[in-house]
């Protein structure tokens, strides 16, 4: 989906200044004796981001940045501390609800079920089906939907490789159609072939079924795949966010330029590279300012002494950094 239709295209999602805080504090009677105070932890702090409907918009970033919590928060498995989660109405005229395929796929699936019985679940609580028959004839149209056979319901899932498994975890959440799915690292547990074909299947589905994605990943390579838009998260916060294309282009961001390098490239294997310094802070005790500043080869006094505001860019992206333009 183009920048521009993405932009006439309505949201199937809003989300508005999100934040959530976790209690990370000792017990009360350690903190009390070793005279420590409570401690906080802001894993998503003050984000706003939409999604089209038909489009896929994917949250990137290293480990520790936040992007699973949304993933928590948008499924409702999360309360906000701040902040608003807007779906749009579905086709039904009731409001979209998300479902989610997790990140692995293994320990997703209840292992004392029969694949068919999993699949059957969604069908029976939300009574999307009224007979037995039915609900048999849609967990094996599903089953083939992923590219399953239908004799695979009568297994279990220790009985199947990890690519198989995360098909089935599709199938289940396609059995409560859904018009909106949070897809949570859905193929770093697997090897890379078998990503292509899981990834390959999701785009499939995304046409036939009109599906909207919110996608979830560190893979810059994975995403580039499979987005029409991508926001990076960092320690929380986003610091960018374009259409694809723009975003591998012409990335403004410090972090987003570090993220790229890591991408191996075929034709320049022994190209130089930026290497940035320093660990990542400890999201209980973030860095002043800018979270970025103390990694960041540009880093001046403004970057440490002040949050920098998200600008709106003519080529669509959104950025926040004090040296746009200077770098």
């Amino acid at each position: 989906m183009s920048d521009i239709a993405m932009k006439q295209t309505p949201a199937a999602l809003e989300v508005k200044d999100l934040s959530i805080c976790f209690d990370v504090s000792a017990p009360w009677l350690n903190r009390v004796i070793e005279r420590k105070p409570r401690q906080l932890l802001h894993a998503v702090n003050d984000i706003s981001f939409s999604v089209p409907q038909g489009g896929c918009l994917s949250l990137v970033g290293e480990s520790g940045c936040g992007k699973s919590t949304v993933a928590r928060l948008v499924t409702g498995l999360y309360r906000p501390s701040n902040g608003e989660i807007r779906f749009a109405p579905s086709k039904s005229g009731a409001p979209l609800s998300a479902h989610m395929i997790f990140q692995d796929p293994y320990a997703s699936l209840n292992p004392r079920w029969r694949v068919h019985s999993i699949i059957a679940e969604p069908l029976r609580e939300l009574k999307l089906r009224k007979t037995e028959t039915e609900i048999n004839d849609r967990v094996e149209e599903l089953l083939k939907i992923v590219g399953l056979a239908p004799s695979d319901g009568k297994k279990f899932p220790h009985e199947f490789s990890g690519g198989q498994r995360q098909r089935i975890s599709i199938a289940r959440a396609l059995a409560g159609e859904p018009e909106f799915l949070v897809c949570d690292e859905p193929t770093s547990a697997l090897d890379v072939s078998v990503q292509a074909q899981i990834l390959n299947l999701m785009r499939r589905l995304q046409d036939e079924l009109g599906l909207t994605f919110l996608f979830i990943s560190h893979d810059m390579s994975v995403v580039r795949h499979m987005s029409d838009r991508i926001a990076v998260m960092y320690l929380g916060r986003i610091v960018e966010e374009a259409d694809t294309e723009t975003l591998f282009a012409d990335p403004k961001h410090p972090y987003t330029r570090l993220l790229l390098e890591t991408i191996p490239n075929i034709a320049e294997p022994h190209r130089d590279r930026v290497v940035g310094g320093g660990e990542v802070p400890s999201p209980l005790k973030p860095p002043s300012g800018c979270t970025f500043h103390p990694r960041c080869a540009f880093a001046d006094s403004r970057c440490s002494a002040t949050k920098p505001e998200m600008k709106a860019y003519d080529d669509g992206s959104r950025v926040a950094c004090h040296r746009i333009g200077e770098i």
